[in-house]
């Protein structure tokens, strides 16, 4: 697997104004969904994953908290992604609960593995893999696998061709104790699924069973 594009936010005031809002929003949130903040704001992962609040999209859901991360190792960027939890007390019909998580994950790739017809499928099973790994329940998740290349001309035309995967899903983590999901759970299947794409081994397992894209390529600078 090679680096990705750059992240996905590039705005060096957006952690401060993130964190602005989010405090201001925090006051006035329902107790459920400052206890899955919380522990999304707590929750201790692999150290090759740099993770960050950024601003939460404003018109999905009444109550919204987001943040992005990426695989960094020696210092390049392998894959990124970004991870939203909503929250509607009132509970949301498509959903099927009153919470939702929604996330991007991107990485590049050879273009010969972009090629391979079972690469979607495959995708999509870390992300349940990832989620019924760890004995979580969710219900709902509906979303894309996405390949696309670019092909540079003219005066781009030495730099080499790229392929990119693009993850887009989505899923309802069921309720716990205090009407709040497991999201500190949650959480760490998604840096599961962000790690499986960047090509890194399961951390702290020996399963060879489980199988992630290769680093084919050497990562690009940030």
């Amino acid at each position: 697997m090679a680096a990705a594009q750059g992240r996905l936010t590039d705005d060096a005031g957006g952690m401060d104004e993130a964190q602005e809002g989010e405090a201001n929003a925090m006051e006035t949130a329902p107790l459920p969904f400052r206890a899955a903040v919380e522990a999304l704001r707590t929750t201790r992962l692999r150290p090759e994953i740099e993770i960050e609040p950024v601003r939460p999209p404003q018109r999905l859901a009444p109550h919204a908290y987001a943040l992005e991360a990426a695989v960094v190792q020696d210092g390049e960027d392998l894959a990124d992604g970004r991870l939203v939890l909503l929250h509607d007390p009132a509970g949301h019909t498509a959903w099927q609960g009153s919470f939702r998580l929604v996330t991007l994950v991107r990485a590049e790739l050879e273009p010969e593995m972009a090629a391979d017809p079972l690469l979607p499928d495959v995708c999509w099973s870390w992300l349940t893999g990832a989620l019924e790994s760890r004995g979580l329940p969710y219900g709902e998740p509906s979303g894309t696998v996405t390949r696309a290349g670019s092909h540079y001309f003219g005066g781009l035309a030495a730099r080499p061709a790229v392929s990119q995967i693009e993850i887009r899903a989505s899923w309802t983590p069921r309720e716990g104790m205090g009407d709040a999901p497991d999201t500190a759970s949650h959480l760490a299947a998604w840096c599961d699924l962000l790690s499986q794409v960047a090509g890194l081994p399961p951390a702290g397992s020996g399963d060879t069973s489980v199988v992630t894209l290769p680093q084919r390529r050497g990562p690009q600078p940030r």
